[in-house]
């Protein structure tokens, strides 16, 4: 487990020194994980490197290496502060980690355009072979938005609401899939969203706005089922014997209300920038027919909205 210093439970499993305020500024560094953060990281600013070499000088955003770069600082918030170092022994704590890998950080990967950047510039033979994958039909069935969707709505509940988790708590190994499934999970869902990489399937801002609302009760019905339990679900928690940090039940309530209150609050405030570009898209639309109008001979209006002929009416048969 991720923590700089660990006590042993009575039940055998690794349980940290009791949380307080103080432990704020905790450090809880994993070599694996800063080493695959700190590669990513390198892959990803070669290719912003390597970018204006093959699109004529066309550099790339640097708002979506800022995106990209904090989406990567946010996951070592997630995994290498306090907040990893608890998120084995408590489920509020576990809800906060979720919450930062799955909404924050994957949103933000999502706005680094990671794939248009890997698939323009990765070369050779490793190049070919990722833009065949994405040109594939798994690629396109895997970048359709309904799938993202699908895979979200379906990942949640089960891995807060099944065995699954507490499989998780028991083993490292099912923790750290369960970390990058949030993070993978999350980009397929965030992309359709944010939609700055090519799409062969785009979502209208309308349709993306329907899409989120869609999402809210996903965390709405998880974080409520925790909510409302009127026991223990997850045995490794009992298992551990934490002799601190209140009730293991209030616990798992509240990192019920963690994913409830928090995922909606922070689903809603998605939709925010969603529904501004809509109301410009609207707009633009209107000072667009607006200028066609005002362009357009007298009498030519039925150019720009043709009009469907009414048949004429047969004589009245007596």
């Amino acid at each position: 487990m991720l923590g700089a210093m660990t006590m042993v439970g009575n039940g055998g499993m690794s349980v940290p020194p009791p949380f307080s305020w103080g432990r704020m500024g905790t450090v809880a560094p994993s070599f694996a994980t800063t080493a695959i953060l700190l590669l990513v990281l390198g892959l990803y600013l070669a290719g912003v490197v390597r970018f204006p070499k093959v699109r004529d000088g066309r550099t790339w955003s640097i708002k979506r290496t800022i995106s990209f770069i904090a989406g990567i600082v946010v996951v070592a918030i997630a995994t290498q502060s306090v907040v990893g170092e608890y998120d084995m022994t408590m489920f509020a704590d576990h809800m906060i980690q979720h919450l930062l890998l799955i909404m924050v950080a994957a949103g933000l990967f999502a706005m680094g355009a990671p794939l248009e950047l890997a698939t323009t510039t990765t070369p050779g033979v490793s190049g070919r072979l990722l833009n065949a994958v994405v040109d594939s039909k798994v690629g396109e069935f895997m970048g359709r938005p309904i799938v993202g969707f699908a895979l979200y709505a379906l990942f949640i509940p089960v891995t807060h609401l099944t065995g699954l988790f507490n499989l998780m708590l028991s083993h490292m190994w099912v923790h750290h899939a369960e970390q990058v499934g949030f993070l993978l999970i999350g980009y397929l869902f965030w992309r359709p969203v944010v939609a700055i990489e090519p799409s062969r399937h785009p979502l209208a801002p309308g349709l993306r706005l329907v899409y989120l609302a869609l999402a809210v009760p996903v965390d709405t019905f998880t974080g409520l089922a925790l909510v409302m339990s009127t026991h223990e679900i997850f045995p490794a928690y009992s298992a551990m014997h934490r002799t601190w940090g209140g009730p293991i039940l209030l616990d798992l309530k509240t990192g019920g209300a963690i994913m409830w209150i928090g995922g909606d609050a922070l689903m809603l405030g998605a939709m925010i920038p969603v529904a501004v570009q809509w109301m410009r898209d609207e707009d633009a639309k209107s000072v667009t027919v607006d200028a066609e109008l005002d362009a357009a001979p007298q009498g030519s209006a039925r150019a720009i909205f043709p009009t469907v002929p009414v048949p004429a009416r047969p004589p009245h048969e007596h």
